[in-house]
């Protein structure tokens, strides 16, 4: 375990991801449009994967109502903590927060029990083949989490159980994750993928 883990915290409201809230694109970013946040349509979404909870703060931003599940009792302790602080920033973030319900447990026994509309997942991708360290930040998440083994077993529950659609977050230029289907489409970003699967 790193001796970095007291730098890492769960930051809603400053640095790139505040400005990102405040000139992102809104509904038109990548992530929005994978999710299939369009118009006034606001959806309720499961986070699957809750990690540090951007993208679901991202997601309630723009009036979804999204679940965040979180398996790493550090990750969820980090979650909860910067779901107080944004609550306490001003009214406008803790209108968005109160769009997040936050849950303790592992999503492949939770969502056969949820029955969900949308599913986002974002696991932990696997390792870059350059040889440039990856960003201090994702490294310190690394040894938090490890290295989400069971990524297939996610999707393949979330793909049994989604009314509407599930979407994977993967890298750009990462091999497709054996076994699933090809995507219905995918959302191209600079350095992410959304690889969606609608469900019929």
């Amino acid at each position: 375990m790193t001796n970095d883990l007291g730098d890492l915290i769960c930051d809603f409201v400053g640095g790139s991801f505040g400005y990102r809230l405040k000139y992102g694109g809104g509904r038109s970013q990548a992530l929005a449009k994978a999710i299939g946040l369009k118009g006034g349509k606001n959806l309720h979404i499961i986070d699957a994967t809750a990690g540090l909870g951007r993208d679901a703060f991202l997601l309630a931003s723009l009036g979804a109502h999204v679940t965040l599940i979180e398996r790493n009792r550090q990750m969820h302790k980090l979650l909860e903590e910067g779901i107080l602080r944004a609550q306490g920033e001003n009214d406008n973030y803790a209108e968005i927060v109160a769009r997040m319900t936050l849950v303790y447990g592992d999503a492949k026994e939770l969502l056969p029990r949820l029955k969900p509309d949308t599913v986002l997942i974002d696991p932990m991708h696997p390792p870059r083949r350059k040889t440039a360290l990856v960003k201090k930040e994702l490294r310190i998440i690394r040894d938090i989490v490890g290295t989400d083994p069971d990524s297939k077993d996610l999707m393949d529950i979330a793909l049994a159980n989604a009314n509407s659609r599930v979407v994977l977050k993967w890298p750009m230029k990462a091999e497709p994750m054996l076994g699933l289907p090809t995507p219905s489409h995918q959302i191209v970003g600079k350095t992410t993928r959304y690889d969606v699967f609608i469900q019929t």
